[in-house]
């Protein structure tokens, strides 16, 4: 158990870098990011706003993945991972997973009719964003995966420790 406290420590360490860094981005980098408006009709505000809602609320689905990782690490090293009280962790994580996605769904879906259409040719956004989709898709069906191995093992430990 000694070697898992000595990678605790770094990681919650690059946890907290992680999570002051998307405090700062969703403060200064999204509006700093978003696209100034030569032309601000209504339609375009409107785009605008709802750019800049769904990278926050999207910045704020990670920085509930990394609060709950944080609980997770705790109760890693206090050797209680494999106990129901795990569980509510991992569903958040599975959870904020899936608000991602769907606003990244709805982010793909609107820049591809909007932004292509009408105010660019170029293809790289929607393809960034259906690279993110595939990725985040994969991650969440890996937390789905996770969670059914956690609850397993949850529930092994328990006949385990009432054989003993």
């Amino acid at each position: 158990m000694t070697h898992l406290r000595r990678v605790v420590l770094p990681l919650r360490t690059l946890l907290v870098i992680v999570f002051v860094a998307l405090v700062v981005a969703q403060i200064w980098g999204v509006p700093g990011l978003l696209p100034d408006l030569a032309e601000p009709t209504l339609e375009r505000s409107a785009m605008k706003v709802a750019m800049a809602t769904v990278s926050v609320l999207a910045l704020v689905c990670v920085q509930v993945v990394i609060v709950c990782t944080w609980k997770l690490l705790t109760l890693v090293t206090n050797d209680r991972i494999f106990s129901a009280s795990a569980l509510p962790w991992v569903n958040g994580i599975v959870r904020a997973t899936v608000v991602g996605w769907g606003m990244l769904l709805g982010a793909f879906v609107c820049s591809y009719y909007f932004i292509v259409d009408e105010v660019s040719d170029d293809p790289a956004l929607p393809a960034l964003l259906l690279l993110l989709l595939l990725v985040g898709a994969v991650l969440g069906l890996l937390m789905v995966v996770m969670r059914a191995l956690l609850r397993q093992a949850t529930t092994l430990r328990a006949d385990m420790e009432a054989v003993i």
